[in-house]
């Protein structure tokens, strides 16, 4: 899981993409994880190419960083809290995903995250 603002808006995210298509193709499954209101369906469509699941607070009435919101993307991935990896820039918000059972990446630069990720989700 994924927030978008601090990790997608980097300025160096477009390798942030490019991860998020190959480990889709190797089947990890991805959610975008947001505290945002929402986002207008053109937006969502352009983000399905990236994630299998779009979890917005503002839709679904619980913000990071309340475990219950974690717990509800992970459900909408289908999998245990426990198979789940949560990458945000906020330590709260990463904290708020630990409470919830996952392991949490906070996000410091790009290089650094993928680094992370490569250790939690090698390539077989």
């Amino acid at each position: 899981m994924v927030d978008f603002a601090g990790v997608l808006t980097d300025p160096d995210a477009g390798r942030f993409y490019d991860y998020l298509a190959t480990a889709r193709e190797r089947g990890i499954r991805t959610a975008l994880l947001s505290n945002a209101s929402g986002a207008s369906n053109e937006v969502k469509n352009t983000m399905f190419g990236y994630f299998d699941a779009l979890v917005f607070s503002g839709e679904v009435g619980v913000a990071k960083p309340d475990p219950a919101v974690y717990l509800l993307a992970a459900d909408r991935l289908g999998l245990p809290a426990a198979r789940c990896a949560f990458v945000d820039d906020s330590a709260a918000n990463v904290r708020g995903a630990v409470q919830a059972g996952m392991v949490g990446v906070r996000h410091q630069s790009v290089e650094e995250t993928l680094a992370e990720l490569a250790v939690l989700f090698p390539a077989g």
